[in-house]
């Protein structure tokens, strides 16, 4: 079970990517394709080309964890795959999101109310 907590990020490897890669495999792709950072604590998705099989990488303070899953029927609903200067670029997406995504619910389907959502600051406030 994942526990996540709201300043967690989740970055999803738009690139469908070889399922056969273990840990130097995905830290690779985190650095040259998603060009993030492994050790970020953030989670980041990685697709096989069907879409029915999906490895999540991160980083637990004292070592890398991957989960996988893989659905028997179907396929879980990613994000489009988008190109910037001919290049895959990942995709960051909400935890609600990914939580519906991991059920097996399409996201695009859903609509979602307005709430106040305060912007995450770059910087941690300094105290005086």
């Amino acid at each position: 079970m994942l526990n996540l907590s709201n300043s967690t990020k989740i970055f999803v490897c738009t690139k469908p990517v070889d399922m056969r890669r273990s840990f130097n495999g995905l830290y690779a792709l985190t650095q040259t394709v998603m060009q993030q950072d492994p050790f970020s604590g953030h989670l980041f998705l990685f697709k096989s080309r069907r879409g029915d099989f999906l490895k999540i990488f991160w980083w637990d303070r004292d070592g890398f964890a991957i989960f996988s899953k893989r659905l028997e029927v179907g396929s879980f609903q990613f994000p489009a795959v988008r190109f910037v200067d001919g290049s895959y670029e990942p995709v960051e997406i909400e935890r609600a999101q990914f939580l519906l995504m991991l059920e097996g619910i399409d996201t695009d389907s859903i609509k979602r109310h307005k709430r106040y959502r305060r912007e995450q600051m770059e910087k941690p406030l300094q105290p005086v």
